[in-house]
């Protein structure tokens, strides 16, 4: 759902921050057509990485465990099982310092969906949910008692090239 959510929301400014990127990796490469098929760089792109800080707020430990052990996973199973994301895991955070989160929701997929594919699954997810988007949002409103979302960061795994 997080996953949903987030893209629904930040799907605009992620794609306007990945044509940022590519404008300006295409700006400092030669022309393709000079470059050879492969000129010797060593990494390649890989999975994308969403990455939720979460910060618990003081007794809300329990209740925000039971929320991802709950709502959280059955959502991402789902998501999962519609071949939308790879995998999905929560880190907890040992030695946050101040202003650290305590979590961190993960969220891995092989590419970004599309405007319309996002669409299509966010429709897709509401109505497997069984709920509104005036639902989905009051239930993620009312996890603000327990938990503060301290920033989301789109991370893309770069792997050596064999």
């Amino acid at each position: 759902m997080r996953l949903i959510q987030s893209l629904k929301i930040t799907g605009v400014a992620v794609t306007v921050a990945l044509a940022g990127c590519i404008t300006s990796a295409t700006a400092q490469e030669p022309a393709a057509e000079a470059a050879p098929a492969d000129d010797g760089y060593p990494l390649v792109s890989g999975d994308f990485w969403e990455i939720t800080g979460v910060d618990i707020k003081p007794g809300g430990g329990l209740y925000y465990a039971n929320h991802l052990a709950d709502r959280w996973r059955t959502s991402q199973e789902f998501a999962k099982s519609q071949g939308w994301i790879k995998d999905y895991m929560v880190f907890g955070n040992y030695y946050n310092r101040p202003g650290e989160p305590d979590l961190y929701l993960v969220t891995i997929m092989e590419r970004i969906p599309s405007g319309p594919e996002s669409e299509a699954q966010y429709d897709a997810f509401r109505e497997w949910a069984d709920a509104s988007t005036a639902q989905l949002a009051s239930e993620n409103a009312d996890r603000a008692e327990f938990r503060e979302i301290t920033g989301t960061s789109l991370l893309q795994e770069l792997n050596f090239r064999e």
